[in-house]
């Protein structure tokens, strides 16, 4: 917007038409952008954030033998998280009830209220990736209106990951701090991607068992052979078209150092299309398609 054409008027001098023009363009410009916020499709392209080390949270205690309890959580996925046909993991949200909302609540505090950099790293990974899943789960909540998590963020914002929701350790803590300032940089494991999840029917499972330090190596192995095994991750459309998840795109760096390399990480996952893969056209044309649902990985979809 522009309003550099009423610079020489005061406030209270400028004639009552020219303020009902200046609030009609605001106005305009606001329900405008909310259009274009809901007619974005749903394999919208956008930048994804980069891995920035947060270097506090790079502090750890070898020696510690402290430990975190995530029955809690263990719970709450037992009841709400189901398996379906299709092999996507979706979520009971409208059966959350006065027994499970505030259980959520109650997990999220009692985690906030941990010191982690008092823990060792392996409850620390455990520590931050479950806290990212129920923080996430706990957005949906508090949105019962909203059938997809980029619409639940503030005004004009794509999606809640910059919104700080926690303090810890005395630190506002975000969505996009947690996964982009903590878990990518100081594990630099590209199996997080498929063990973090963002609500979406895009994104790999919400695992129905919490992490443990116990099961947390074999969980991030099978989280990435179940997704790769699954058409949302990689398939080839009627016109033999490349299709792939858009997190390969979104942290190509993570997985390989280039889309040839990514095709070569893929094959080994995929030995069934690895012929088709190895041999796939990368040119300075676009070759693949990147595809993402955004949809909400509800039970009931609204």
């Amino acid at each position: 917007m522009r309003f550099n054409r009423l610079i020489p008027y005061t406030l209270g001098r400028r004639p009552p038409n020219m303020l009902r023009s200046v609030a009609q363009t605001i106005a305009w410009s606001i329900r405008r952008s909310l259009t274009l916020i809901a007619l974005m499709p749903a394999t919208y392209a956008w930048a994804a954030p980069t891995d920035q080390l947060w270097a506090h949270w790079s502090i750890h205690d070898v020696q510690s033998t402290a430990s975190v309890d995530h029955q809690p959580w263990q719970t709450l996925l037992s009841r709400h998280v189901l398996a379906s046909d299709d092999g996507i993991n979706r979520v009971a949200y409208s059966n959350f009830d006065e027994s499970s909302k505030p259980l959520v609540n109650q997990y999220l505090t009692t985690l906030s209220n941990i010191r982690p950099t008092e823990l060792n790293q392996t409850q620390q990974l455990v520590y931050w990736i479950n806290l990212y899943n129920a923080l996430t789960v706990q957005v949906v909540l508090d949105h019962p209106k909203k059938d997809s998590i980029r619409s639940m963020g503030p005004l004009l914002s794509f999606g809640p990951w910059d919104k700080d929701y926690l303090t810890i350790e005395g630190k506002r803590v975000s969505l996009n701090d947690i996964e982009h300032r903590i878990l990518r940089p100081i594990w630099q494991d590209h199996r997080l991607h498929f063990v973090l999840n963002c609500a979406s029917i895009g994104c790999p499972n919400l695992s129905r068992a919490a992490f443990t330090p116990a099961n947390i190596e074999d969980s991030l192995a099978q989280a990435e052979r179940s997704f790769l095994q699954h058409p949302r991750a990689i398939s080839f459309n009627d016109k033999g078209i490349l299709q792939l998840s858009s997190l390969f795109d979104w942290y190509l760096e993570d997985f390989a150092e280039n889309e040839s390399a990514l095709l070569v990480y893929l094959a080994e996952q995929r030995p069934d299309m690895a012929e088709r893969l190895l041999v796939y056209p990368i040119g300075s044309r676009p070759n693949i398609d990147y595809v993402y649902d955004w949809s909400l990985n509800t039970v009931d979809p609204k």
